[in-house]
C-alpha cells in the first residue's frame, strides 16, 4: 500500500524547485541583458559632449578664411634696369622713415645726367649767341638807317631845290623827275631797313624761343636723372617693418622690380577670401567676428573687391582693435561674417554633430539613452545653432561627432 512521503522531503523538493526557476529566471534575464548589449552599443559620457536647447539670440555668419595684412604697406620698385651694388640692411627688422635699405649701381644714370647736363650748357651758350648776333644785326640795321636818312635829307633837299629852280627855267623836267624818283628811292631802302631789323628781331627772338624750349626739355630731363639717381639709394619710406628686400648683392633688377616692401607696424586689418556663392550675402558695413586660438575680435566689412578669381570673392575687414598685441603679419584667422540676426529662438552649442544647416539626423539623451531624431537647423555664428524643429526647450542633444553611431537608432550613455 502507498506511504505517505515524508514532509521535510517534500519542502526540500519545493525548495529545489524554486530555486530551478530563480536560475532559469536570472539566466533569462542575463541572456537579455547580453542580447541589449551587442543589439544597443554604449557610449561613455565622457566621450560625448551634451548641449541643452534653450532660448537664445543667434547670429547667422558666414565662414571665410583670413589672413591679418598690415593697414599701410608700400613698396619700393627699382626706377630702372640696374644692380644691386650693395644691401644696408634685413628682412624682418624695424627701419626708421628716410633709413639707406639698399644701393644701386648708379653709374649709367651718371653718365646720362652728364651728357644731358652738357647739352644744356650747349643751349645757353647758343641762347647768348643768338643775342650777340641780334645786337650786333641790330647795330649794323640802325647804322645803315641813319646814312639812308641822312642821304633822304639830301635828296629831299635837292629836289625842292629843282623845284625852284624849274620856276625859274633853269633846270629842266628831266633832272626834277630824276631828284623826284631819288628821293622815293631813299624812302623805300629807308622803309627796307627798318622792316629788316622788325624781322631780324622776329627771326632772332624764334630761334632763342626754340632754344629756350629745348633748354627747358633738358632741364627736365635733368630733374628726372636726378630723381633716379636719388633713388638708386632706396631708403625705407616710412617707420615700420622692412618684410621685403632683394639681399643678393650684383644681382641684376628690372625697372618696376620689387626692391623693398615696408610694413606699418601693430596696425592691422584682416583680408578675407569666400566662396563667391556667399556674394550676394555680403555688404560694407557688416559685423565681423574673427577668431585665432580661441580670441575673438569685433570688425566691420570695409570693402568687397570686385573681382572674383577662381570662384572666390574677397574682401577687407577693419577691426575694432587694430593695435591688438596678438596680431602678426601674415597670421591666418578664421572670419565669420554677420549677414543676419535672430532674437530669442531656439539655440544649441555648436559642434562636429551638425554640418551647416537643414534637416539633420541627431541623438537625443534622456534617462540614460541617446535615440535618433531628425533635427531642423537654421544658421549659427560658429558658436551657437539655430533649432528651428525637432527638439523642444530644455531637451539635450550630443553635439560632439556622432559619425561612428550614424547607423544606429539609440545609444546608452554609461557613466
Amino acid at each position: 500500500m502507498d506511504q505517505a512521503l515524508d514532509p521535510v522531503f517534500l519542502q526540500r523538493r519545493r525548495r529545489i524547485r524554486l530555486l530551478a526557476g530563480a536560475l532559469l529566471f536570472a539566466g533569462l534575464l542575463g541572456t537579455g541583458w547580453g542580447v541589449n548589449r551587442v543589439l544597443r552599443p554604449s557610449v561613455d559620457a565622457a566621450d560625448i559632449v551634451v548641449s541643452t536647447v534653450r532660448r537664445g539670440d543667434v547670429a547667422q555668419t558666414v565662414n571665410a578664411a583670413g589672413v591679418v595684412i598690415p593697414v599701410h604697406e608700400e613698396v619700393v620698385a627699382s626706377p630702372g634696369a640696374s644692380r644691386v651694388a650693395k644691401v644696408h640692411a634685413k628682412p624682418g627688422q624695424q627701419v626708421a622713415q628716410g633709413e639707406l635699405l639698399l644701393e644701386l649701381d648708379d653709374r649709367d644714370i651718371r653718365l646720362a645726367l652728364e651728357s644731358l647736363q652738357e647739352q644744356l650748357a650747349q643751349q645757353e651758350n647758343r641762347i647768348a649767341t643768338l643775342a650777340v648776333e641780334l645786337e650786333q644785326k641790330h647795330k649794323q640795321l640802325t647804322s645803315s638807317i641813319e646814312l639812308l636818312e641822312l642821304d633822304l635829307l639830301s635828296a629831299r633837299a635837292r629836289h625842292e631845290r629843282n623845284q625852284k629852280l624849274r620856276q625859274s627855267g633853269l633846270v629842266s623836267g628831266e633832272d626834277l623827275l630824276a631828284a623826284d624818283l631819288n628821293v622815293k628811292r631813299n624812302e623805300i631802302q629807308l622803309r627796307q631797313q627798318r622792316e629788316q631789323i622788325v624781322d631780324n628781331r622776329r627771326a632772332t627772338a624764334g630761334s632763342v624761343a626754340a632754344a629756350r624750349l629745348q633748354k627747358d626739355i633738358l632741364n627736365k630731363q635733368i630733374a628726372q636723372q636726378e630723381r633716379l639717381l636719388a633713388q638708386t639709394r632706396v631708403r625705407a619710406p616710412f617707420a615700420g617693418m622692412l618684410t621685403t628686400l632683394v639681399q643678393e648683392e650684383g644681382a641684376s633688377v628690372g625697372a618696376g622690380q620689387l626692391l623693398a616692401r615696408v610694413s606699418e607696424l601693430n596696425n592691422y586689418r584682416v583680408e578675407a577670401t569666400l566662396s563667391d556663392f556667399h556674394a550676394r550675402l555680403l555688404a560694407p558695413g557688416q559685423q565681423v567676428h574673427v577668431e585665432q586660438n580661441g580670441e575673438r575680435m569685433a570688425g566691420r566689412v570695409h570693402t568687397i573687391l570686385p573681382e572674383i578669381q577662381n570662384g572666390t570673392v574677397k574682401l577687407l575687414v577693419d577691426l575694432a582693435q587694430p593695435h591688438n598685441p596678438l596680431l602678426r603679419n601674415k597670421m591666418r584667422v578664421d572670419v565669420n561674417i554677420v549677414t543676419a540676426q535672430r532674437k530669442n529662438v531656439l539655440v544649441l552649442d555648436a559642434g562636429a554633430a551638425f554640418n551647416g544647416s537643414g534637416r539633420q539626423d541627431a541623438f537625443l539623451v534622456a534617462d540614460g539613452v541617446a535615440r535618433k531624431a531628425t533635427l531642423e537647423l537654421g544658421g549659427g555664428d560658429g558658436k551657437l545653432i539655430e533649432v528651428v524643429a525637432g527638439a523642444r526647450a530644455g531637451e539635450r542633444v550630443i553635439v560632439s561627432d556622432t559619425r561612428a553611431y550614424a547607423q544606429q537608432d539609440s545609444l546608452r550613455i554609461s557613466d
